[in-house]
């Protein structure tokens, strides 16, 4: 890519929001492909909350971005685009979630958390060492959260949205997201806690090649400062 290319891509890049809407409505309909690489994460995270399952979030971000294009138009701004977004996508994550409760007939969710995925024993504990399983477990007690606090806490904590901006997006009181997210990072903690203190005598472990690498070492040393005391 040349040096004007690159330019000019990272002058549209830097177009707000609402550059880039204006544009689309005038028909330069593929910078649409901009806010869509803008906010993927950010509805997928939004409507994952509500529906738990991978596959079905990312059919419902389809139809969220397709029902948003169709009514671009009314977008009026009083609100960020953003927010404006995803309330078009959490209102179809709750759609595809009533139908999914007709069909399968599903009781209604739980007041309390749902905390049977924590107690698997099917894991090994070297599992969660990393950052990317420590993340794979936060995702896991965040999807256990009953509904109404999942949704707050992946916009307040996971996307880091204000308090005004999830309620709008939410259409819920600002009190509302407040309370929901302080009882959700009580389940959170609760649900974390059975799952590292089961764990706990696992965690930090320093074994394989570290262990050998330092066995070695120290070996090493004092056979060079004591050569008589090592066999």
């Amino acid at each position: 890519m040349g040096n004007t290319a690159i330019l000019e891509r990272a002058k549209t890049e830097a177009w707000s929001d609402e550059e880039v809407v204006a544009r689309v409505l005038a028909g330069e309909t593929a910078l649409y492909e901009l806010i869509m690489r803008r906010y993927n994460q950010r509805l997928y995270r939004a409507v994952r909350a509500i529906l738990r399952d991978e596959h079905e979030s990312e059919d419902v971000m389809q139809d969220a971005y397709v029902r948003a294009y169709q009514h671009l138009n009314q977008f009026a701004g009083r609100s960020q685009f953003s927010t404006w977004l995803i309330r078009i996508a959490v209102h179809e994550a709750l759609a595809r979630l009533r139908q999914r409760r007709r069909v399968m007939q599903l009781d209604e969710v739980s007041s309390e958390a749902d905390t049977s995925m924590l107690y698997s024993n099917s894991e090994n504990p070297e599992q969660y060492t990393s950052k990317a399983e420590l993340g794979n477990l936060l995702e896991e007690a965040i999807l256990s959260l009953p509904e109404q606090f999942r949704a707050v806490v992946m916009l307040r904590d996971v996307e880091e949205m204000s308090t005004a901006e999830t309620a709008e997006a939410l259409e819920i009181s600002e009190e509302n997201v407040k309370t929901r997210l302080h009882r959700g990072h009580a389940l959170l903690r609760k649900n974390l806690l059975v799952r590292v203190s089961s764990n706990a005598n696992c965690a930090f472990p320093f074994m394989g090649e570290s262990c050998d690498r330092v066995v070695a070492q120290v070996l090493g040393r004092i056979q060079a400062v004591f050569p008589t005391s090592v066999a």
